[in-house]
């Protein structure tokens, strides 16, 4: 059997479309072909295939790069490198420049064991930005292997950073599914000190396994002081709007080394809650 389809090429197509005579009728709008106009595909009625879209191409790409697991790690983007603190906005941000190196560290190590086993697995994903996604992708660079940039455009200019793989750098119009890529291959999620970005993250992984929309996995909190200080996780289940039993969905970790002997020694990975105490 031949491999070419009997239809023709939609690219071939497109050529002949653009070579057809100057006319009235080639240059209005209803002539364009529908899957090469711009305008049409961006009307409100397309949402839905502009979600579809956002879906189906870092799915198929990914499949085409073998990646088959990640591990995810979000954090602010405002966190510098340590020898960049000096440009931090404030103190804190630059005593919080530490986990820039861990965040480093982390992905270095779980890439060099994702390498060890043929790179398809556990890779790196981040959110493509500066910051504490900046070191996740360089930390991956580091180990020679692989890594995912899920970019967002947002109203102030934000470009990939440089260390992402090209071929695994994408861009997204759409929240929702760029949360969803974050997460439907995730074996591990790492949470760094951040901003809303960051806690709308962490929050919305966390309501996914807490009731059982999500399987279980590491699930790792880095800077033990800056997460007990920013949140009360012992005032919401002393309320009683989450169980206690909730606060072992996550570890607090201070460093990488710290969150590989975590991971290691996770219980219950890959189990669903049944039944969802405390929601």
């Amino acid at each position: 059997m031949h491999d070419q389809r009997p239809f023709r090429d939609a690219h071939e197509d497109i050529k002949t479309a653009h070579d057809v005579p100057d006319t009235p009728q080639t240059r209005a709008p209803a002539y364009r072909l529908a899957f090469a106009d711009d305008e049409f595909l961006c009307r409100d009625e397309l949402r839905p295939v502009r979600l579809q879209l956002e879906l189906l191409k870092p799915e198929m790409v990914m499949e085409e790069h073998g990646v088959r697991s990640t591990v995810v790690l979000f954090g602010g983007a405002r966190i510098p490198e340590p020898a960049k603190r000096d440009t931090a906005r404030t103190e804190t941000l630059a005593n919080l420049s530490s986990f820039y190196d861990e965040a480093r560290s982390f992905a270095r190590l779980m890439t060099e064991r994702s390498q060890a086993s043929g790179g398809t697995e556990n890779v790196v994903v981040t959110g493509g930005g500066p910051g504490v996604m900046e070191a996740g992708n360089r930390g991956a660079c580091d180990a020679g292997g692989q890594s995912i940039g899920l970019n967002i455009v947002l109203p102030h200019e934000q470009a990939p950073n440089e260390y992402v793989t090209p071929d695994l750098c994408f861009n997204f119009h759409y929240f929702a599914i760029r949360k969803m890529h974050f997460l439907m291959r995730a074996n591990a999620v790492a949470v760094f000190p951040g901003g809303f970005g960051t806690l709308d993250e962490m929050f919305e992984s966390l309501t996914l396994i807490q009731t059982g929309r999500m399987k279980r996995v590491p699930f790792l909190l880095f800077g033990r002081d800056f997460w007990k200080k920013i949140i009360n996780w012992e005032a919401l289940s002393d309320a009683g709007t989450i169980s206690a039993e909730d606060l072992d969905l996550f570890k607090m970790v201070d460093t990488a080394e710290e969150a590989m002997s975590a991971i290691d020694a996770w219980e219950g990975a890959g189990y669903t809650r049944g039944e969802i105490p405390g929601r």
